[in-house]
């Protein structure tokens, strides 16, 4: 008897998704928003729980999307009602996502753009804790709705990722810290100078490092959080954290306690006022190895005034031994710019490049280039200007 020829549908399930491991599915589920990755149960009865086991789930930003691409259509109450509705709808629906989840879970994430004070936190938290070793935690808040950090998150020893946005961190630092923690994002977290410390004390694997902001007392030195960061690789400052850290001068017994630090960000800096200049100073002597700079300057960086020119040239002694690459953002050709650029050039005798995306008019852009090019360097170093 002849065998019978496989049907079309036979033969195009033989080489569709359904073919791929458990593995493979799971990793393309990932890149679905959660709702998405959820609808995909009604696609067949094999189907039905394959979303119940990936490792990664993520509610937020993605949710309001599909309502975004409507904006043109609608008025902006209705708009920002319905992405309430769906936020809320959303946040309600963790409890049960994580009820009906029957895998580990390595990643998780809550990023709210919108207003939401509708759901409670640490159930969500202390079910993370006591049942999976979650290695990458992300929650971010909006600044009107900010959330307490429930005392259970510290129990989640497995974490090697942390990023918190809007989030308040009001215990007493007793805990033993995270670790395995590589990486940390404080972004407006209110918390004390001493659970700071503290925390950061206790990371001891900590290789990046973002702050910005919102530290609750004005008694933390620059000196006592650098010695909390030994093994930082990666450091990211925003513009109003030195004017809470920074010591009112430049001590002369420095400790290079950054010996591993490769990478320093200073987002929007305010050089109006001298602190700015102060701790950049700081970073740089207690940073040896440092190989790449990057500056983006805060617009409103005030009036030339000699102090800044003083401070610099009291610390003529400031070498960048092994600065491989200088990149600054928003750069207005000011004076006190381009003093801090040609002191680098002057002292940094392995740097090769100086990325400047510029503000400048293209009529004063040749001006500012050839200053630079003129100016006395410690190396050949590739100058950029980026419009």
């Amino acid at each position: 008897m002849k065998a019978k020829r496989p049907t079309k549908t036979q033969r195009l399930s033989s080489t569709t998704i359904n073919t791929l491991p458990q593995t493979i599915i799971e990793n393309i589920l990932c890149l679905l928003p959660i709702e998405e990755a959820a609808q995909t149960s009604i696609l067949s009865r094999e189907w039905r729980y394959k979303w119940t086991t990936i490792p990664k789930l993520e509610f937020g930003s993605s949710s309001v999307l599909e309502i975004r691409t409507q904006e043109n259509q609608t008025s902006h109450v209705e708009r920002a009602r319905k992405i309430m509705e769906r936020r809320r709808k959303l946040f309600n629906a963790i409890p049960r996502v994580l009820l009906m989840h029957q895998g580990p879970i390595h990643e998780f994430s809550i990023d709210s753009i919108a207003n939401c004070d509708c759901f409670e936190l640490d159930p969500i938290i202390f079910h993370l804790s006591r049942n999976h070793a979650v290695k990458k935690l992300k929650l971010a808040f909006d600044y009107m709705y900010p959330h307490k950090l429930p005392l259970c998150a510290f129990s989640l020893h497995h974490l090697r990722d942390l990023d918190l946005s809007y989030v308040d961190i009001d215990h007493q630092p007793i805990f033993s810290g995270f670790g395995s923690l590589r990486s940390l994002s404080l972004i407006k977290v209110k918390i004390s100078t001493k659970a700071l410390l503290h925390l950061l004390s206790n990371c001891p694997s900590l290789k990046r490092f973002t702050l910005l902001g919102s530290i609750c007392d004005k008694d933390c030195t620059i000196i006592e959080l650098f010695d909390c960061l030994h093994v930082i690789e990666d450091l990211t400052i925003y513009g109003d954290t030195p004017e809470l850290l920074v010591l009112d001068s430049v001590p002369n017994e420095l400790p290079t306690s950054l010996i591993h630090l490769k990478y320093f960000c200073f987002n929007e800096p305010y050089f109006g006022e001298d602190h700015g200049l102060i701790f950049l100073l700081i970073l740089i002597k207690c940073s040896p190895n440092l190989e790449k700079i990057e500056l983006d300057i805060d617009e409103g960086i005030g009036n030339d005034n000699e102090t800044w020119f003083g401070i610099l040239e009291e610390n003529s002694d400031v070498r960048l031994e092994h600065l491989k690459e200088l990149e600054i953002h928003r750069f207005s050709n000011l004076r006190r710019e381009m003093e801090l650029v040609t002191v680098i050039l002057a002292r940094s005798p392995k740097l090769k490049k100086v990325i400047i995306h510029s503000l400048v008019e293209k009529d004063e852009e040749s001006d500012m280039l050839k200053i630079l090019l003129q100016a006395s360097r410690a190396s050949p170093v590739e100058i950029v200007v980026i419009d």
